[in-house]
């Protein structure tokens, strides 16, 4: 009977063991954090006169990891920096806001880097598809709001270069 309690006794603290270890384990997911690799301009055309919106500070997602994952599990971005998707392609492009917990203007651009349409105010964790209006390249995640700060619309182009 007394080996039977030490077994038991012995069990039980294991068993506590391996459940504070998964808590602790909870604990130790390591926050995203941005990094640069890049730098994109934004241009606006007013009578075939370009002149720059604004600079931005980039990270870059150019293969299938990144594009899949995107600014997922992020917190925030600042309105200096944003995410640039490079395709091989140019096709239409949808994305969504699984996971992403911040809403951002999702900016489609062809492959002569003009902007062909704006997804504005894209809502945080919202898996519902918001695609392009036309064939795109390259897709520039921005915060919500910014685009219409800038005035930027299609037609617009961009100018990218990576680090």
């Amino acid at each position: 009977m007394r080996k039977s309690i030490y077994i038991l006794a012995i069990a039980c603290t294991i068993l506590q063991l391996s459940s504070c270890k998964t808590e602790t384990n909870k604990n130790l997911v390591k926050e995203v954090n941005f990094t640069k690799e890049g730098e994109l301009s934004l241009f606006s055309m007013k009578d075939s006169i370009s002149s720059v919106i604004t600079k931005l500070d980039i990270e870059i997602a150019d293969n299938d990891y990144q594009i899949q994952t995107g600014l997922m599990y992020r917190k925030s971005m600042l309105d200096s920096q944003g995410m640039l998707f490079i395709f091989e392609d140019e096709v239409p492009r949808s994305f969504y806001m699984k996971n992403t917990e911040f809403a951002l203007d999702i900016i489609f651009i062809n492959k002569e880097n003009k902007v062909i349409s704006i997804q504005k105010n894209a809502q945080p964790l919202d898996e519902s598809s918001l695609p392009s209006n036309g064939p795109a390249q390259y897709v520039l995640e921005v915060n919500a709001n910014l685009t219409d700060n800038w005035g930027l619309k299609a037609g617009d182009s961009i100018t990218f270069t990576k680090m």
